[in-house]
């Protein structure tokens, strides 16, 4: 048997970046809170880690492999994948809820998809897709 150690003062901890979303997660335990809500803090999250967010790379950049692994993904196989590439999965109450698109980041920078090209391919599908929409008249970009 062979175990694996960290040291845990060289992995990024994404407890440090993710305060504000664990705690709108906490307060969606006691009232109703927006899934947009989340969702924009969860990719301010990445943001402020990777640079990139979930809305910046196709899941079709990912083989069928990649996807099969991260569907049977466990927290424990997570936490441990997270740490040999430089990340701590864990804050002060335990495994951080998004634990898993926290995974999808981490494969995404292994694979090396995080690039200027792929964020704009995964842009331009995105906004393609609210312009077929009927009732949509313009997108305003930020940044």
């Amino acid at each position: 048997m062979s175990t694996t150690a960290f040291e845990s003062f060289a992995l990024t901890r994404i407890a440090d970046f993710a305060r504000s979303l664990s705690r709108l997660h906490q307060m969606a335990g006691r009232q109703q809170v927006d899934d947009d809500q989340l969702d924009r803090e969860f990719n301010a999250v990445c943001q402020s880690i990777w640079g990139y967010s979930t809305d910046d790379i196709s899941d079709e950049l990912f083989s069928a492999a990649d996807h099969a692994w991260l569907d049977s993904l466990d927290e424990a196989e997570a936490r441990i994948f997270a740490a040999r590439q430089g990340y701590d999965l864990i804050d002060d109450h335990g495994m951080l809820t998004d634990w898993w698109g926290y995974c999808w980041m981490i494969l995404a920078e292994q694979r090396g998809l995080l690039t200027p090209d792929n964020r704009a391919a995964a842009r331009a599908r995105i906004e393609e897709a609210y312009l077929s929409a009927p009732n949509v008249i313009g997108i305003v970009r930020g940044r």
